[in-house]
């Protein structure tokens, strides 16, 4: 029989992860998390990870570099990050987002700060 329950989370309630990440509603394929209020500063370090990232940003400014590609994320805007791609953020102003993981990044440690 398929699982058919459903899971409210509360983003005032929710786990944080190492990195500053909320971790929201998850489940076996997927998970959300929210990145709220990141402040400025140095570029984190470049990592790959084993899960794809699709992201929306719901404020602020920050670039995304992915093997030799940048972009500027602004408001309204969503990106991918596939799975073992080579990567890095450098937030420019007070940003703001949503991701969806798949499979979730929080499972088997997969989701961990490189420094």
């Amino acid at each position: 029989m398929a699982n058919t329950t459903i899971k409210k989370v509360s983003a005032t309630h929710s786990p944080h992860g190492e990195m500053g990440q909320k971790y929201l509603a998850s489940g076996t394929k997927a998970a959300m998390r929210l990145w709220q209020n990141e402040q400025p500063s140095e570029p984190k370090p470049e990592v790959s990870r084993d899960y794809e990232t699709i992201g929306y940003v719901i404020k602020g400014r920050a670039e995304l570099l992915l093997e030799n590609q940048k972009v500027i994320l602004e408001p309204g805007d969503s990106w991918v990050v596939p799975a073992d791609a080579k990567h890095t953020y450098n937030i420019l102003e007070s940003f703001t987002a949503v991701e969806a993981t798949s499979p979730p990044a929080h499972i088997e440690n997969r989701d961990r700060d490189p420094r």
